[in-house]
Formats: C-alpha cells, structure tokens, sequence
C-alpha cells in the first residue's frame, strides 16, 4: 500500500471514531443548534435544518493561528479552500486567487453581514491553470478581529444570489457588540531564516444613541519578505567568471514583503422606531506589497543583453547609425570579448547593458492596494411582512510598480523604477428584500436588485510604455517585466444588470423542510438568464435526517475579462517568454479562433446526511457541478510579425517584446465531484474538556469537452490536476480550567506544477497552540507547521534552473516553520 493510499485509508477508518468538521455548535442531545441567516432568506434555521451543507467558523478558530491573512486563515479552518503564496505571479502575487471545492475564485460569491461584496481588481494572468483569467474576491481586506463569525454555504446558489455563486457563497458576519472592546498585539517568526510578522489589533464596541451600536476595528499588519532560494546556477556561473553585481540570490522566491497593512472597519445599526432599524458598515484599508520577478541574466536576455540573430550582445548606435558599433561576440566562459567590449566602452555613441548594469538585474513587482466599501440600509418588520431597502458602494484598486529594471529603447537614459499603471474595481448595489410568512408552513422571499460594475485601467507614466529609440536596433521597449498601460488601452467599462427573485419554503411537515428558488437576471452585454433552485431536508428520526438540492447557476464574465489587456512573463521551456494577453474580441484573437465571451452555465447537485450517534455528531454530503463554457485563457499562438504590427496599431504595450498571445475563451466544459464529511465528538473529564476534529474533503475536476484550436491538452491538465483533491484536518482542543491546547494535523493531497513539470507528492503539517487566561488576558504561544514541511523538491534541473528548491504552487506554502506569541486584553 502507498502512502497515498494508506492515507485515503486512515481518513476513512477514523470517521466514525472521531470525525470532526468545520466548527459547528452542538447540543447534549446531538441537535446541531448553530442558528445560520445564510442560503434562507425567509427564515433563520438551524444548520441541520438547512437542505444545503453550512459551515459555521467562529472567531476564535480563526485567531487560533499564526498567520494573519485571511486567505491562509480560511485555508487551514477549510479543506476544500485551497490557496497558495504565489510568490512570481504578477499581480496575482498582490491579490491571491483562491478556490473552493475546485473551482475558479470567481466562482464563488463574497458577502459582508449578508449583502454582495465587491471583487477585487486584480486579474488573475497567472494562476497555475485552474485560476487563470479569473476576477475573485480579496478576502485579505478583511481582518479577523473584526469578524463574530462566518458561514460557508458549500453548494451552488446562483439561483438566490445571483452571479458567481456556482461552487459556494462565503458570508462574513461584522462584530455588533455595543460596549467592550479588545486589544491584541502578536508577533510571529519564520524559524527558517527568522523573518518575522506583526499585527495589531483593537475593537471596540459603543452605544449609538439608546437603541444602536457602533463597533469599530483597527488593525495593523506588516509581514517581511521571506526568502527561499538557492543560487541558480548560471548566476553563480557568472560569479565563477568574474561578473560583477550579480545579485545574490539572483531571485527571490518566498512570500512578499507587505508593509502598511491597515484595515478599518465600522458595523452600525440604530432602531429608528420598535419595528424599523438603520443599519450598515463602513470599511477603508490600504497595504504596500512587493516581491521580487526573474532575473535578467547579462550574457542571454534578449531585448537588454543579448542579440539573439546574431549570437552577441546586444550593442545601440544612440545616434541610429548601427554600422558605426562593433559587435561583442562572447568567450567559452560567458564573458564578452575584451577587446571589442573596450572599444563599445570608448566611444559614446555605443552602448550595451553590461555597461550600465554587468551583474544583471531582477525587477522587483509590487503595489499599493486601496480597499473601501459602505452599506447604508433600513429594514423592518409588520407583523409577518419584512422589507429591508439597502444600497451598497465598493472600490479595490491596485496601483502597480515595477523597480529595479529598464525600458531598454531609452538606452543608458532609461529610468529604473517604474509606475507602469492601475487596475480599479467599483461596485454599485441597490436591493430591495422581501419576506412573508404566510403562515407556520410557508415562508415567501422576493426582492429586487440594480447592480453597475466599472472596470478602469489607468494608464502607466510616459516612459513605461513607450519605444525610446532603440526599439528598431532590437532592444525591447517599455518597463521589462511589467509593461506598462498606454493611453490607447487605459479606459474605463461598465456593466449594469438587473434582477428579480422569488424563494418559497414549505414546512410540509415538522420533519419535512422543501425549499425553492427562482431568480432572472438581464444585462445589458449579455442578454437574460433565469436560474432555478430546489432543496429539501428530512429529519427521518430524530437523530438522522437527509437533504438534497439541485440548482442551475451561471457566471458572467466582467467587464474587465471582456476588455483588459496585459503582458506577463513566463519561463517556458528554460527561456523567459513574453505572453500577451488580449481581448477576445481582437481581430488576431478572432482569427485564432477568438470570440466575444459569453456566461458560465452550471448545475448543481448535492446529496448528504446528518446524524447523532451517541457523542458522535456527523454529516456527510456529496456534490456534483457540471460548468459549460467554462471561462478561463487560451492556449499560447506564437506571435507573427503581422499581428505584431497590428497588436501595435491597436495600443498594445511592449509588443516588440511578445512572443506569444493568448486571449480569454469560453471553450471547454468540466464536471467537478467530491464529498465533504463534517463532524465531531466530545470527551469530558475530571481533566477537562476535549474536543476531536476531522473535516474532510475529496473533490476532483475533469474536463469533459474542449476545443482543441484554443485549449490544449496542457492546460486540461492545469484545470484537473493543480489543486489537491484529497484536503483534511484533524484537530485535538483540550480546555482544562483557565488553559487551553490546540493540536491540529493537516493533510494535503499531491498536485501538478506545471511550471515545474512535475506531480509533488503528499504531505502533512502540524499546528500546536497553548493559551492561558489570566483574568480579562490571554497569552498565547503557538506554531503552525511546526515540522517544517516545504514540499517535495523539485527536480535537480528545475532546482539549479530557478533557484527554487520547491514548488512555488504548494497548497501549504513553502516557508516551513512559523513560531508566534500573542496577547490579548478584553475590557
């Protein structure tokens, strides 16, 4: 037996003895009593009421950990949330794509106290197959410690909330308390090289008049830079053959350096009368993140260095008379002919790169990210009719620069910072909501919504875009690494769309629960859909009951998808390539077989059970979503000289530097399967309290149909194979008087890098955490994968390659071991 198997096998046989799930309250009789808002608009019900699957997360299993960014909180409380550091990923480094139960970040849908949230701004260019192209939400502007609680709907609701809620909906539930307030300071370090993070945090609670509260939270965080490499090895070739200011390491791989990290929240209600309150919340955040891209090797970058047609360096006539500039062939050892470099040297009408910058260089990619959103609302009841009226504004930019390169057309007079531009999200919500209880059997929902997204690209300073001059004698033009925007692609796009819903619950019996959905969207680039939902539950016993849902759901792309355009760099097959991405609807992507983009279409099926046996709590639900026109990017076209003539006439940036062009498509077709088993069972002592937790979750994605002209068998094997599909958590909390201890074990299935080309096997981690309470304190001392686990490493050649001894995609990082105290005062 392998140890793949022999893991499938220990998951399994522990389910009836100590399955555990996603915290879940349970009552001495096995009666799950978790009250939940979300996937019932009608009525509160309990979890085990619901038809559908619901994960309830306290605050204190999120703080129960040593990172601070939401996105890893989720990834350990989760198993079928996957998300890694990403750490050379373009802009997908700033904002992380996540996905849920195998799906795209987009599909699923992002709520604050209940209302649609706003996505980011970030386009995922680079997100190891399964997230490419997508448009997530950037769970990272929300801070733990301004969160009571959060549910995870784990099944398709498109039907209820409309667009993007194909794999699940995340509802982020604001703290309310209207006095007290808390203080807590951490600190944590990476036991590897002793990098360290910091965060800071305060709530407080306050009245708001006789009848209202307002609860505010501040927090602070900053994280260093992390660094995994070794030295490639043909940088320290370089280094053998006497180069000077070649960087050490030549590239950085490991998490960025964030800096600045403020999160605001405000969450309000006030009773305008005993039947009618205002309500809603304000948030601003703003952080600083940067890491570090590929290095530029001196003696074979093309475009700076190196003159690929004629197997020398690249050398510049700045006076454009390029028979006047000897050619510099390179010695056996790499190094450039002294004899011709001299005479390039003398003569100031000459210029090569390894005069202004011998060692090479790597850029280093980041920006500033803004995150703001208010919610104004008033809701109320008479009687059994319910109304609540609310509008909704949301904004997340994200400000790029790229430093440390060069625009090589503008020769020894380029810049080496750059601002190469912006990409901005903004959200406009209006609804209006509806319930009616007519009478203890049925429970009407209906509501209307009004919702505009904008898109703008803003474009990059002068030199970031431009050829400078030295575009025609080879050298490649704009920022290298991140091109930036020119005024011909910058613009802004919108969409509105507009929506009707009506949900219907029927309490056909006390153990039978039927609910049903409908809801119909128009907008005004796509056309109308209308989407349907179906669930029911039936407690057969009191101890054990079923539900099932089937639901029809869809995903419309953004208007940033139907319009962006962007070059990112890739290392494909040992060489750094340029890959261009550009709108569908271009004249060269239409020749390709490029076409205007079109929804996502999808169905949903979810089967489970929950029971009670003894002090054993379980539930355990299989689902089914079958996604046509799936959204994602095309294969890479090589780029002919035609189409670059006319990507230039169209505004394009750094076309001198494409070699290839993908665009978005909706051309294949997948079916994604799993099950998730949630449970949990308690010990009581003279010793205390224990708890023993297991949430498990299988999922496996496969592409049923594709168009082989935009989609090749490379990228089907990204879609299907990138993400674990076996995820699971077991975890021992033992509470004994004022002490408490957290153990909990993590296992990860193994996964396909594709830039790496290779599967990486399995792997467990280890989180420990002890807390002490001393009166209104608490200090906390804890590790999170105290083992030390980074991943199978890669390949000799990859390793000596990259300088990267793993994987860059591992779903637990690559960092190794974080160590991290806390303390925390309530008042």
């Amino acid at each position: 037996m392998n140890k793949k198997t022999l893991s499938l096998a220990i998951g399994a046989f522990s389910v009836p003895f100590m399955l555990s799930a996603s915290p879940v309250a349970f009552s001495q009789e096995g009666v799950i009593e978790e009250v939940v808002t979300l996937g019932s608009r009608a009525k509160e019900r309990s979890v085990t009421d619901s038809p559908a699957p619901i994960d309830v997360i306290s605050a204190d299993d999120l703080a129960s950990q040593g990172v601070t960014d939401m996105s890893d909180l989720f990834r350990n409380t989760v198993p079928s949330y996957n998300v890694n550091d990403q750490p050379i990923s373009d802009a997908a480094t700033l904002v992380r794509p996540a996905n849920l139960r195998g799906l795209a970040p987009d599909h699923t849908l992002l709520l604050v106290n209940g209302k649609r949230r706003h996505r980011a701004s970030v386009i995922t260019w680079l997100g190891n197959g399964v997230s490419n192209g997508s448009q997530g939400p950037d769970l990272a502007a929300i801070p733990a410690s301004a969160i009571k609680s959060v549910q995870v709907l784990r099944d398709g609701a498109a039907a209820q909330y409309g667009s993007d809620a194909i794999a699940g909906v995340i509802d982020f539930e604001l703290k309310d308390d209207s006095e007290g307030g808390s203080i807590m300071v951490k600190y944590g370090q990476w036991a590897e090289e002793g990098e360290a993070l910091y965060n800071i945090a305060i709530n407080k609670g306050l009245p708001l008049g006789d009848s209202g509260f307002v609860n505010l939270t501040a927090d602070w965080n900053e994280s260093e830079a992390t660094d995994r490499a070794v030295q490639r090895a043909d940088a320290q070739g370089l280094i053998d053959a006497g180069y000077t200011g070649v960087p050490t390491p030549a590239m950085v791989w490991g998490t960025p350096e964030v800096e600045d990290d403020i999160k605001l929240f405000a969450n309000f209600g006030y009773d305008l009368s005993t039947t009618t309150e205002l309500y809603g919340y304000a948030n601003h955040g703003s952080k600083t993140v940067e890491g570090g891209f590929y290095y530029r090797n001196p003696t074979n970058r093309g475009g700076v260095y190196w003159d690929g047609e004629n197997n020398s360096l690249l050398v510049g006539a700045l006076d454009g008379n390029t028979g006047s500039c000897p050619s510099i062939p390179l010695n056996a050892d790499g190094t450039p002919n002294s004899t011709a470099f001299a005479q390039v040297a003398a003569d100031p009408n000459c210029f090569t790169f390894q005069e202004l910058i011998p060692g090479g260089f790597t850029p280093r990619f980041g920006g500033d990210i803004t995150d703001q959103a208010l919610l104004l609302g008033v809701r109320g009841e008479d009687g059994d009719f319910g109304w609540d009226v609310s509008a909704y504004y949301g904004s997340h930019e994200s400000d790029f620069f790229i430093n440390n390169t060069v625009n090589a057309s503008l020769g020894p007079d380029t810049p080496r910072d750059f601002d190469p531009g912006s990409y901005e999200q903004q959200d406009i919500n209006l609804s209006a909501d509806f319930t009616y209880i007519v009478n203890e059997q049925v429970a009407l929902a209906f509501g209307i919504e009004h919702r505009e997204e904008e898109f703008t690209i803003g474009a990059g300073q002068r030199e970031s875009y431009i050829d400078g001059g030295l575009g025609e004698q080879g050298f490649s033009t704009s920022s290298n690494g991140f091109p930036g925007f020119s005024p011909q692609i910058a613009g802004s796009w919108t969409r509105a769309n507009d929506a009707i819903y009506l949900d219907a619950e029927f309490d056909v019996t006390d153990d039978l629960l039927i609910t049903t959905a409908v809801r119909a969207e128009d907008f005004e680039d796509f056309g109308s859909t209308v989407n349907y939902k179906i669930g029911a539950n039936y407690a057969i016993t009191d101890n054990f009951g079923i539900r099932s849902t089937y639901s029809t759901g869809f995903k419309a792309p953004t208007p940033g998808q139907s319009n962006a355009s962007n070059v990112s760099t890739q290392f494909v097959n040992g060489v750094l390539t340029n890959q261009g991405t550009i709108p569908a609807t271009s004249a060269i992507a239409a020749a390709v077989g490029g076409r205007p983009l079109e929804p996502e279409e999808s169905t949903n099926f979810a089967f489970g059970f929950y029971t009670n046996i003894g002090m054993l709590d379980l539930t355990v639900d299989y689902f089914h979503i079958e996604v046509t026109d799936r959204l994602n990017l095309s294969t890479e076209f090589a780029l002919t000289p035609a189409q670059a003539d006319q990507l230039r006439a169209e505004g394009v940036s750094g076309v001198d530097d494409i070699a290839e062009f993908r665009f978005f498509t909706n051309d294949f077709d997948t079916e994604t399967s799993g099950i998730d088993i949630v449970a949990s069972i308690e010990s009581e002592t003279d010793f205390g309290l224990t708890t023993y937790s297991l949430a498990f979750n299988h999922t496996k994605t496969e592409v049923t149909d594709f168009n082989p002209a935009t989609v090749d068998a490379a990228r089907v094997r990204q879609i299907e194979e990138t993400t674990p599909d076996t995820r699971y958590n077991f975890s021992i909390n033992h509470q004994v008087e004022d002490l408490r201890l957290l153990v909990r074990a993590s296992y990860y299935d193994d996964f396909y890098d594709n830039e790496a080309g290779a599967v990486f096997d399995d792997a467990y981690t280890l989180d420990v955490e002890g807390r002490y309470d001393i009166g209104d304190s608490a200090i906390t001392l804890g590790g999170t994968n105290i083992l030390g686990e980074q991943g199978c490493e890669c390949a000799p050649g990859q390793t000596t390659g990259l300088g990267l001894p793993y994987s860059q995609f591992s779903p637990f990082g690559f960092n190794g071991a974080l160590w991290y105290l806390k303390y925390q005062y309530h008042f």
